[in-house]
């Protein structure tokens, strides 16, 4: 179960750097993600290097995502940072101390991916890891009349050592994790995936499974018209191609977690919860809405914290988010007054 321990863990020092670090040791660590990674399309859906920018606009609200001259991270190189995250938040759950700079064992990882070890699998990972560290992601954010706009990388730097020089195989690196997704990790936008999301080889499944995961999650079913998939996975291949991948892979019945059923009369994608999150049987009640009592003296904290809405739908929204999250409030007034904060300052007023 997820807590609000990232919140509460020690943090090493950032005015420390030479103390300011984190090594990946946990071999058994769950997998996770954080949500936001989960919702937008930063990563390509392809092996070949990708230089083109990409932007995407909904609801006002548009992303770029610019990559290096090596190519855009792809979906297969974001498992260094799943790999990362897990270990991060295993760490977190037993309240040791955490930090952005993190030490990776190679062959851990490779293991950990369900990868090879051979020397390709190695000269992969070091190009991995350039893809990540070169793509920027560049986004909106509207407060009232005013609009900000956001840049940031994926990590903030990266430092790999080989065995005999450049030319040998790569034994560690050492990554900075960038603030926007260290920030995701202590707030808890974090959800758990299946441990045969590494076994998903074709780059739409892993896609597919993550928004089947971030939007379904512990409801029993979850609707989306394909048009609105087809844009929300970040796909470059064309929308009747999506469509087939979408059909083969409904017929082909692999997805973990989730039953895909296609409907190509309303042109609707349904995920059916297979009942297969294993959450912790003391707290899988955790897993529905969170029922706890708040105080009615919090609507007001939370109206000012989120001029214009209505506080009751997000108490709704807060509720439901806490449950699929499996977060257990230890102040709930707080937490929830934080949440309504953070509402508004990603969507601003209500249009």
């Amino acid at each position: 179960m997820d807590t609000e321990t990232p919140k509460l863990a020690p943090l090493l020092p950032e005015r420390h750097p030479q103390h300011d670090l984190f090594i990946c040791d946990v071999g058994d660590a769950v997998l996770k993600d954080v949500m936001p990674q989960m919702e937008h399309p930063f990563y390509s859906l392809t092996k070949k290097p990708d230089t083109s920018i990409r932007r995407y606009e909904h609801n006002g609200q548009w992303i770029e995502i610019t990559p290096s001259v090596k190519g855009l991270a792809t979906i297969y190189d974001k498992d260094i940072l799943i790999y990362c995250i897990s270990q991060i938040m295993a760490k977190l759950k037993k309240g040791e101390p955490v930090s952005r700079r993190v030490r990776i064992n190679s062959r851990d990882l490779l293991i950990f991916a369900n990868r090879g070890t051979a020397g390709k699998d190695y000269e992969a990972l070091r190009e991995a890891i350039d893809r990540i560290r070169g793509t920027t992601i560049s986004t909106n954010i509207r407060t009232g009349n005013e609009e900000q706009t956001d840049i940031f990388g994926l990590i903030e730097s990266s430092s790999i050592r080989h065995k005999n020089g450049l030319d040998g195989r790569l034994i560690s690196c050492e990554i900075t994790l960038s603030d926007w997704v260290f920030n995701a990790i202590r707030s808890n936008e974090v959800l758990t995936l299946h441990r045969d999301y590494f076994r998903l080889r074709k780059p739409i499944e892993r896609r597919i499974y993550e928004l089947a995961r971030k939007h379904c999650g512990q409801q029993s079913s979850f609707k989306i018209s394909l048009n609105i998939l087809w844009k929300k996975s970040g796909s470059q291949s064309p929308e009747k191609r999506f469509r087939q991948m979408v059909r083969e892979l409904a017929a082909s019945d692999h997805l973990p977690d989730y039953l895909v059923a296609f409907d190509p009369a309303s042109d609707m994608v349904t995920f059916t919860n297979r009942g297969t999150m294993k959450a912790s049987p003391a707290v899988a009640e955790m897993t529905e809405p969170w029922t706890g009592r708040l105080d009615p003296d919090v609507y007001g904290d939370a109206r000012n914290a989120a001029p214009a809405w209505d506080v009751h739908y997000l108490e709704h929204e807060w509720r439901a988010w806490v449950g699929e999250t499996e977060i257990e409030p230890r102040n709930p007034e707080r937490h929830f007054v934080k949440f309504c904060q953070s509402w508004f300052e990603k969507r601003g007023r209500p249009s």
